[in-house]
């Protein structure tokens, strides 16, 4: 049975760069992800609580993780992708620009290593950034990948 850990919700904001798409992604934070480049990247996205809207808990979650409320565009589904962990995560897409000169993000505790004992508190993201969309691809963890491949062609597809 699903729980409301295995449903959450984000906003992927996207521009057009000089060469390419670019979408505005984060580093995660906290030891584990300290060292790691590829896979250690998110779009800013948290649970939905019980009774959440699902665009509702993406507006609240990019705030809490970025630091600043996502700007006042008009978000649309872009869909829902499944991990391989079975967790659902529900995106939403704006064309925009965001421009954040300090990520202020939640602190979340957790204990490192598991079963250590020990406990660290860290932001959730560390690092926000504009990247072309091909180079996300790689930065991002990887149950999030098919959601840019959508975007991709729908972004592309509108230009026409």
């Amino acid at each position: 049975m699903a729980t409301s850990h295995d449903r959450s919700a984000g906003i992927l904001l996207y521009r057009w760069g000089a060469h390419s798409l670019e979408v505005f992604i984060g580093h995660m934070g906290g030891p584990f992800w300290a060292r790691k480049r590829e896979g250690s990247w998110s779009i800013p996205k948290g649970i939905v609580e019980g009774g959440e809207q699902p665009l509702d808990a993406a507006l609240r979650e990019f705030n809490e993780e970025i630091g600043v409320p996502a700007p006042p565009l008009d978000y649309r589904l872009l869909g829902e992708f499944r991990y391989s962990s079975g967790k659902l995560v529900t995106v939403f897409v704006a064309e925009g620009d965001l421009h954040v000169a300090e990520v202020i993000s939640e602190p979340m505790t957790v204990e490192y290593p598991r079963g250590s004992g020990r406990t660290y508190t860290f932001p959730e993201i560390d690092e926000v950034r504009w990247v072309p969309i091909d180079e996300a691809r790689s930065l991002l963890v990887k149950g999030q990948v098919p959601a840019l491949d959508v975007l991709q062609d729908e972004a592309y597809a509108a230009r026409q």
